[in-house]
């Protein structure tokens, strides 16, 4: 991988996982650094899910391949919350 591929999935692991939280309702107790890393994450599980139903690459802007790496990264802030929120401190 190339340092562009690298920062370009820096930039929109941010804000996919930026997104995944803001569709949470509630205020999660993750810090910013899992959020981005969930946000990698679901950006490149989305991407995978997109082409592999064969909705990866459409003309514009790819709305389902987005919205299935906003809704991964939500589960998995979602998730990490209530793990968190489960442990004793």
């Amino acid at each position: 991988m190339e340092i562009t591929g690298l920062i370009s999935a820096l930039i929109i692991g941010v804000i996919v996982g930026g997104l995944g939280r803001l569709v949470v309702p509630g205020r999660q107790k993750v810090s910013m650094v899992m959020t981005l890393l969930v946000g990698i994450a679901a950006a490149l599980a989305g991407t995978f899910a997109a082409s592999t139903i064969g909705v990866s690459d459409t003309a514009g802007i790819d709305w389902i391949e987005l919205a299935l790496q906003v809704g991964l990264a939500a589960i998995g802030v979602t998730t990490l919350a209530r793990k968190k929120s489960h442990q004793p401190h």
